[in-house]
């Protein structure tokens, strides 16, 4: 964009944040030297949320392909210079990502798969992601309260229990408004892959 990127990313040996401050602290570097200045380059911290679903990570995807267009910058998702669109198509990018993952989403046969895409990123739509709605957050002590409340003092102790009444448990918490899986992986030690299976 013209003031803001967005970018999503899958988070894997390191944090989002260890991320992002690699990757502003290049590009600051290359940015100041390339045009000879010093000093910061980004104001504020960045915003993140998790994207803990098939379905929001497809939202999330297209509102960023949209996001010019819907701020008058582009006339269509085909027409934004500074995106990865194309690279979905098979086109030449600017950036190196992986496209197999979301495009698998819509088909295993590529044609067809980047078709689906191609339709999807073009849907007229109200999605609403990261600051365009306030997102209501639970704190940890918070859920250890309601975990207490259920009769469990600590979230270890799930760890111990038999699995079907691990996951009703489990369940229960994902249902809570504000509750993140990475949140619950933290207070109970269960994995996230585990806590994320559960449905």
């Amino acid at each position: 964009m013209d003031n803001h990127i967005h970018l999503l990313i899958r988070e894997a040996d390191e944090t989002v944040s260890q991320t992002i401050k690699r990757i502003s602290s290049s590009f600051v570097y290359w940015y100041n030297s390339k045009y000879n200045r010093y000093g910061h380059l980004f104001q504020d911290r960045f915003k993140s949320e998790n994207v803990e679903d098939i379905r929001y990570f497809k939202t999330v995807l297209r509102y960023i392909h949209q996001n010019p267009l819907k701020a008058g910058l582009a006339r269509n998702v085909f027409d934004w210079k500074w995106t990865s669109f194309k690279a979905y198509l098979g086109k030449s990018s600017f950036i190196d990502i992986d496209i197999d993952f979301a495009l698998n989403l819509f088909s295993s046969h590529r044609n067809e798969a980047i078709q689906l895409f191609t339709d999807y990123m073009q849907q007229s739509n109200d999605d609403q992601c990261l600051d365009d709605h306030v997102k209501v957050r639970m704190s940890d002590s918070d859920v250890r309260s309601y975990l207490n409340d259920l009769g469990f003092p600590n979230g270890s102790s799930l760890q111990q229990m038999e699995k079907e009444i691990r996951n009703a448990i489990i369940l229960e918490l994902k249902g809570l408004h504000g509750v993140s899986i990475r949140q619950l992986a933290r207070i109970t030690g269960i994995s996230k892959s585990v806590i994320d299976r559960v449905r």
